[in-house]
C-alpha cells in the first residue's frame, strides 16, 4: 500500500467558513503529493460521491450562483481550494486536520455541525467512509474513470449496496446512477402469486389467507380461538355497513350459526354486501382518501353545490361492485371515455376534490399550478400509494421517482380544465329535498332588498352632493332614468326578479364615464356611505355571489373537468362553465420541469408520461394532443401489470377490516413507508383481485371467510403474545377498534330508531354545537352564512356521510373523534382517547337526545321495565342484558325517577336571527349586521324531555350510560 510521504509542515489555526457557519480548523500549508489506489477510487465512487450528493451539494455545488461560503464541493480541486478563508477543506492523508471530516463529528463547540440539520447528520459508518477516503489520499477520478469503475463493480456492489434502477433519468448523473436497497423496492416488483398447498376449494384445503399468515406466525405462538356468533355479526355489520345489526338479525344469525357456522357466515356476508348501506360505508373510506368536501377551502371557502353527486357516484360504484379498474378510469378520465354519459362527468369530480381558489388578489398562474400540483400528487397517493410531490422540486431523495416523471405525469393534466358541466340527473340519483331552496330564495331576496335600499341611499346622497356642489343634475338624472328603464325592460322580458337588485347608482356612473363627463361632475363611488352601510353592502353583494354556487346543488350540473386549452382567468366569482369551443379558447400550457417547483422558473420541456420505474420497457407513450391524455394515463394506472395499483387497493381493503394495512402506510409504498409484514399475502390478494375481475366484494368474501378475521380479541396467554408479537403484526388475535366518528353518531341514531336510511341525495345539516353554528366565519371578504340545521328530524338524522362538509367549519362532535380534515388525504384514521370525548358523548345535547329517543322507543316497544332494559341492551350492544346488569339498571332507574318528581323541563327554541359584529375594511370602523335564519322559523325539534313521562326520562339516564360504554364504542 502506498504511504503518505510527509514533508516539513507549518501549521496555524484559521477560520474556515461554510455559509453562515464558521469552523476553527488546523490547516496544513504544505501537503505531500498523493497517488490514490484503485481501492480509494472505488470508495469514492461507491460511497463518497453519493454521500456528497445527498448531504452537501444542495448548498455547496449544485447552484454555482449560490454557493454557501463560496465552498464548492464538486471537485477535489475546489475542496483543496476551500471556501471564503481560502484554506483547504481536505488535507489528504490527515482527516484530523480536514474540516470536511471534522464537521461531521459534531463534537467541537467552535465548529458548526454539518449537515446543519440534526435529521441529516451522518451516521458512524458514513463518517468512517469519509475518514478512510481522506486517509487513502482522497482520490477523485474523472467522469470516464467513474464509469469504468462503476461497470466493473456493478454486480458486486449491487449485492450489498443495492441496485441501480432504470428510470427516465434524474436531474444529475449521480441521482440516475444511485443505488437502492432491494427491500425498499418491493412495491415496484411484479406481483407474484404465491403457491398455496392443496386446493382451497377442497374440504381439507387451507384458506390461502390463513396459510400465508401461519407461515409468518412466530414460533411457539398459537392464534386465539374464534369468536361467538354475536361478536362476529356485530364485527361484520360495522365493517361492511358502518351500522349495528338489528336485534332480529342477530337472533336469526345465531340460530343459523349453531346449525352450520360456515354456511351462516357465508350467508351473512352476502346479506351485508347486498345492503345499500355497504356502499355508504366503503365510500366513507374512499372519501377520506380523496378529501371529499362540499366547499373549496382557503379564504373563499364557497360551497361546491354539486359535489354531492361525486359522493353518491362513489356509493353507487361500491354498491354495484363496479370493477376497480373501471372505477379508476372513470375518476381520472370519465369525460374522455364518454362525455355524453352523466355518470362519467360526475366521476371526474375526483380531480376537483382538492382545495382551490382564484381571486383578484392572486396570480392566476400560481392558482393554476396549485391545481396541477394537487391533482398530480392526489392521483399518486390515491391509486399508486406514492406522494409524488416529493419530486416536485428535486429528484426524490429516497425512491426512484425523478423530477422528470413528476412533470411528465403533470403534463397529462396540462389540458385538464375545471368546469361545472351540464349532466342530467340519473334515474338512480336521489333528488328529493330540493324544496329547501325556499329558504335560500328568502336569503337571496333579503340580499337583493338590501342592495336596492342601499342603491336608493346612494341615489339620494348623489342628489345632495350635486346640489351642494352646484353641479347641473340633468346629465346624472338622465343616466339614472336610462339605467332604470333598461333594467325594468330586461326584468319584464326575462321575468327575472334578480334584475331588480342591480345597483343603479354604479351603472349610472359608468354611463357618464363612458360619455367622457369629467369625474369632478360625477357623484363619487359609495358617496356618503356609513360604516354600517359599507358592511351591509359587502355582505349582501358577496352573499348573492355565494348563492350562485349553492343553487347549483339543485341543478343537473356536475362538478367536473374537460380537456381543452387553459382559459384566461383573473378571478373566479361564480361557478365555472365549459366554453363552447374548448379546443380553441385559451392557451396550451407549456409542460416543462419547473426549477425548484417555481411556476415562473421553466426548465426543460417534458412530454406526458407515467412513472418510469414501473414497466419501463412496455409502457405505451401518451399522446401530446389536447384530448385523450388522461384516458391513456388511466389505462396505465388500471393495468393488471401495474403492481402499485393492485397492491395499493388490496392493502386499503385489508386495513378497512383489520385496522392497519399489511403495508403500514397505505399512501406511501416508498422506502420511507412501513414495509409489508406479509408480502406474500399482499401479493396473493393483489393477484386474487385481478383474477376476480377487479371485484372489491370478492375481496371482502376472501378476507371475511378466513379464520384470521374470525379470531377473538383475547388471547389465552397474553404474556406469551406480548413476548412473541410485541408489534401486534402476527394476526394471532383480532385487534379491537373504536368506532369512527360517523359510526358513533349513526349507531346511536340506529339504536334510537331515528336514523333515516335513505341513500344518496343533497347534503343534510344536522344540529351542531350552537356556538360553532353561529360563529362569524369569514368567506369571500364577507360573512359566511350561519349553520342552520334542516327543519325536520327526518332530514337532520340521515347518515353522517351525507352531512354538509365545509372545509372552514368542522363539526366539533366529529373532529373530537378523529374525523379527518378534508384538506389532506387521510390514509388511515387516528384513534385517540382524550378527555373532550367525554364531554361530547356524555354531556352533549345530541347524546341526551339520542338517549331520550332510545328510552322512548324501548318503552313503546315493550310492556315491562325489565323488557325495556333488555330491549335497550339488544339495540345498543346486540345482546341480552345479563341478570346482574338488569338488576343494577332497574335499581338506578327507580332512583333517578324519584329525583325527577313532577318537574317538567322547558323546551328550547332555536334563534331566528344572529347578530354579526365586525370591522368594516373600507373605513376601519365597527359595523353591526343581523342575519335572519329563515329555516329556523319552521324548525321541528327532536323529542323533548317535556314530551315524555318522568319514567321514560329516568330510563334515558340508563341509555346515556350505555352509549358511553366501551362495549358500544368499540368493535371486538
Amino acid at each position: 500500500m502506498t504511504t503518505l510521504r510527509t514533508i516539513e509542515r507549518t501549521s496555524c489555526v484559521r477560520v474556515w467558513r461554510c455559509g453562515k457557519f464558521a469552523l476553527a480548523a488546523l490547516i496544513v500549508l504544505t501537503i505531500s503529493p498523493v497517488f490514490a489506489e484503485d481501492s480509494n477510487e472505488q470508495l469514492f465512487v461507491r460511497r463518497i460521491q453519493p454521500l456528497l450528493n445527498e448531504k452537501c451539494w444542495a448548498c455547496h455545488g449544485n447552484n454555482v450562483d449560490d454557493i454557501n461560503g463560496n465552498l464548492n464541493l464538486k471537485s477535489i480541486e475546489m475542496l483543496i481550494k476551500g471556501g471564503d478563508s481560502g484554506m483547504p477543506a481536505v488535507v489528504r492523508g490527515n482527516p484530523d486536520q480536514s474540516p470536511l471530516y471534522l464537521v461531521t463529528l459534531r463534537e467541537h463547540e467552535e465548529w458548526s455541525a454539518m449537515p446543519p440539520k440534526e435529521a441529516d447528520k451522518l451516521n458512524a459508518e458514513q463518517i468512517k467512509w469519509i475518514r478512510d477516503w481522506i486517509i487513502g489520499g482522497a482520490a477523485w477520478p474523472n467522469a470516464e474513470r467513474i464509469k469504468v469503475i462503476t461497470a466493473a463493480n456493478a454486480d458486486k456492489w449491487a449485492a450489498t449496496d443495492g441496485a441501480i434502477v432504470k428510470t427516465s433519468g434524474g436531474l444529475s448523473d449521480e441521482w440516475t446512477n444511485r443505488r437502492y436497497k432491494s427491500e425498499g423496492l418491493w412495491a415496484y416488483q411484479p406481483v407474484s402469486r404465491p403457491a398455496i398447498p392443496g386446493s382451497p376449494e377442497a374440504a381439507n384445503g387451507p384458506h390461502p389467507i390463513d396459510y400465508l399468515i401461519s407461515i409468518k406466525m412466530p414460533d411457539g405462538l398459537q392464534p386465539a380461538q374464534s369468536v361467538d356468533a354475536g361478536t362476529f355479526i356485530r364485527r361484520a355489520a360495522f365493517d361492511l355497513t358502518g351500522l349495528p345489526p338489528r336485534p332480529e338479525d342477530v337472533v336469526t344469525f345465531e340460530t343459523a350459526f349453531a346449525d352450520d357456522a360456515e354456511s351462516a357466515i357465508t350467508a351473512l356476508i352476502e346479506q351485508l354486501l347486498a345492503s345499500p348501506h355497504y356502499g355508504e360505508r366503503m365510500a366513507q373510506h374512499w372519501l377520506d382518501v380523496t378529501r371529499y368536501a362540499d366547499s373549496s377551502g382557503f379564504a373563499n371557502d364557497y360551497e361546491r353545490g354539486n359535489a354531492w353527486r361525486y359522493r353518491d357516484y362513489v356509493i353507487r360504484a361500491f354498491n354495484n361492485d363496479k370493477p376497480y379498474d373501471q372505477f379508476i378510469k372513470e375518476q381520472i378520465a370519465g369525460d374522455e371515455i364518454d362525455s355524453n354519459n352523466p355518470e362519467m362527468l360526475i366521476a371526474t369530480g375526483f380531480l376537483r376534490m382538492g382545495p382551490w381558489e382564484l381571486t383578484g388578489m392572486e396570480v392566476a398562474r400560481i392558482a393554476r399550478q396549485r391545481f396541477l400540483d394537487d391533482v398530480t400528487n392526489s392521483v399518486g397517493e390515491t391509486f399508486l400509494a406514492h406522494s409524488l410531490q416529493c419530486a416536485r422540486c428535486h429528484d426524490n431523495k429516497f425512491d426512484p421517482v425523478p423530477t422528470k416523471d413528476y412533470y411528465s405525469i403533470q403534463a397529462v393534466f396540462a389540458t385538464t380544465q375545471l368546469a361545472e358541466r351540464p349532466a342530467p340527473f340519473l334515474p338512480e340519483e336521489n333528488t328529493a329535498g330540493f324544496d329547501e331552496r325556499i329558504y335560500l330564495q328568502k336569503t337571496r331576496e333579503e340580499h337583493s332588498n338590501t342592495l336596492r335600499a342601499l342603491d336608493n341611499v346612494l341615489l339620494e346622497n348623489a342628489r345632495q352632493w350635486l346640489q351642494e356642489n352646484n353641479i347641473d343634475p340633468t346629465p346624472w338624472n338622465t343616466a339614472v332614468a336610462a339605467v332604470q328603464g333598461d333594467h325594468n325592460n330586461s326584468a319584464r322580458k326575462t321575468n327575472n326578479k334578480r334584475q331588480e337588485s342591480t345597483v343603479v347608482f354604479l351603472a349610472a356612473r359608468k354611463q357618464l364615464q363612458s360619455q367622457k363627463v369629467p369625474e369632478t361632475e360625477i357623484p363619487p363611488k359609495n358617496i356618503g356611505f356609513t360604516p354600517n352601510e359599507f358592511g351591509r353592502e359587502r355582505v349582501a353583494r358577496k352573499g348573492l355571489e355565494r348563492l350562485n354556487w349553492v343553487f347549483d346543488r339543485y341543478q343537473p350540473i356536475a362538478l367536473s373537468v374537460y380537456a381543452g386549452l387553459t382559459p384566461s382567468l383573473k378571478s373566479v366569482n361564480s361557478p365555472m362553465r365549459m366554453p363552447a369551443t374548448p379546443l380553441s379558447t385559451g392557451e396550451l400550457d407549456r409542460s416543462c420541469i419547473l426549477v425548484g417547483g417555481d411556476p415562473f422558473a421553466e426548465g426543460p420541456e417534458v412530454s406526458p408520461g407515467t412513472l418510469s420505474v414501473i414497466d419501463t420497457d412496455r409502457r405505451q407513450p401518451i399522446s401530446e394532443g389536447i384530448e385523450g391524455r388522461r384516458r391513456a394515463f388511466s389505462d396505465w394506472i388500471a393495468s393488471k401489470n401495474n403492481p402499485l395499483t393492485t397492491r395499493t387497493i388490496v392493502n386499503r381493503v385489508w386495513m378497512w377490516h383489520f385496522g392497519s394495512g399489511l403495508a403500514g402506510n397505505p399512501n406511501n409504498f416508498g422506502s420511507t413507508g412501513k414495509q409489508p409484514t406479509h408480502p406474500e399475502l399482499l401479493d396473493w390478494l393483489a393477484a386474487e383481485l385481478v383474477s376476480n375481475n377487479w371485484s372489491i366484494k370478492a375481496l371482502h368474501r376472501s378476507i371475511m371467510t378466513s379464520k384470521a378475521y374470525r379470531r377473538s380479541t383475547r388471547h389465552f396467554d397474553p404474556e406469551l403474545l406480548q413476548q412473541k408479537d410485541p408489534m401486534a403484526s402476527s394476526y394471532a388475535v383480532f385487534q379491537p377498534r373504536r368506532l369512527s366518528a360517523e359510526e358513533l353518531r349513526d349507531a346511536m341514531l340506529a339504536a334510537s330508531g331515528e336514523l333515516n336510511p335513505t341513500v344518496g341525495g343533497i347534503p343534510n345539516r344536522p344540529e351542531i354545537n350552537p356556538e360553532v353554528a353561529s360563529q362569524p366565519r369569514q368567506v369571500m371578504g364577507s360573512f359566511a352564512s350561519a349553520w342552520v340545521p334542516n327543519t325536520t328530524p327526518q332530514q337532520r338524522h340521515r347518515r353522517s356521510i351525507y352531512a354538509l362538509k365545509l372545509r372552514g367549519l368542522g363539526d366539533p362532535a366529529m373532529e373530537v373523534f378523529n374525523s379527518p380534515s378534508p384538506d389532506f388525504s387521510c390514509e388511515r384514521r387516528e384513534t385517540s382517547n382524550v378527555t373532550p370525548q367525554v364531554f361530547a358523548m356524555f354531556n352533549s345535547e345530541a347524546s341526551h337526545s339520542r338517549a331520550l329517543a332510545l328510552a322512548a322507543r324501548a318503552s313503546r316497544e315493550t310492556t315491562t321495565d325489565e323488557a325495556a332494559i333488555s330491549r335497550c341492551f339488544k339495540l345498543v350492544y346486540s345482546r341480552e342484558a345479563r341478570p346482574e346488569e338488569l338488576s343494577i339498571c332497574l335499581t338506578h332507574w327507580r332512583k333517578i325517577e324519584s329525583k325527577f318528581g313532577d318537574s317538567v323541563p322547558v323546551m328550547s327554541q332555536p334563534p331566528l336571527e344572529v347578530l354579526r359584529e365586525a370591522v368594516e375594511e373600507n373605513t376601519g370602523e365597527k359595523f353591526v349586521l343581523r342575519e335572519t335564519l329563515h329555516a329556523n322559523a319552521d324548525f321541528v325539534p327532536d323529542l323533548q324531555p317535556g314530551d315524555v313521562s318522568a319514567h321514560v326520562r329516568a330510563l334515558a339516564d340508563i341509555c346515556l350510560a350505555l352509549f358511553n360504554s366501551n362495549e358500544f364504542a368499540y368493535v371486538y
